[in-house]
C-alpha cells in the first residue's frame, strides 16, 4: 500500500508558497501519493500569474534581515517591496527553484492540486484565473483522502 501525504495550503505569500510545493514534490519523488488542498489565501498559489506574490517583514520576526530593523520601520511604505525583492534575489542567488517550476514538478509527478470550491466562489475567482491540471472540490473531498493518509500537514 502506497504512503500518502495530505497537505493544506492556506497562505499565499512568497515565503509560504515554497513549503507545500517542496514537501509535495519531495514526497512524490519518494513514491508517496500526494494531494494539496488550497484554501483561502493559499488558493492564489494556483493562479496563472504569480507575479504579485510578496513577503512581508512585518510580523515575521524569524525573517533574516541584513540589518536589524525595528518593527516601526518595517511598516513604512516600500518595506514590503524591498523585502520581496531581497527574498527573490536570495532565491535566485542560491539557485532555488521557482514556485512555477516546483508547481510544474508537482503536476508532472502526479501530485493532485485541489482548489477549494468554496473559496473560489467566495473570492469570485474564475477557472480561467488558474493553471491547467488542477481539480476543484470541497473540504469533504479532501478529508476522504486525508483520512487515509500517513502524514497530514497544515501549512
Amino acid at each position: 500500500m502506497a504512503k500518502k501525504l495530505a497537505l493544506i495550503a492556506s497562505k499565499g505569500s512568497l515565503d509560504w508558497a515554497y513549503p507545500p510545493f517542496i514537501l509535495a514534490s519531495t514526497a512524490a519523488a519518494l513514491d508517496y501519493e500526494v494531494q494539496i488542498f488550497f484554501t483561502f489565501y493559499g488558493l492564489t498559489l494556483l493562479k496563472k500569474d504569480l507575479g504579485d506574490l510578496k513577503v512581508s517583514p512585518l510580523g515575521n520576526p524569524a525573517m533574516p534581515m541584513p540589518v536589524p530593523t525595528p518593527n516601526f520601520v518595517q511598516m513604512l511604505p516600500g518595506m514590503e517591496s524591498m523585502a520581496t525583492m531581497m527574498m527573490k534575489q536570495k532565491i535566485a542567488d542560491k539557485g532555488v527553484a521557482s514556485i512555477e517550476d516546483l508547481r510544474t514538478a508537482c503536476l508532472e509527478s502526479g501530485v493532485k492540486l485541489i482548489a477549494c470550491q468554496m473559496t473560489v466562489d467566495l473570492f469570485d475567482f474564475k477557472p480561467a484565473d488558474f493553471i491547467d491540471g488542477i481539480e476543484y472540490g470541497g473540504a469533504a473531498t479532501f478529508f476522504e483522502f486525508a483520512g487515509e493518509s500517513n502524514v497530514n500537514l497544515f501549512i
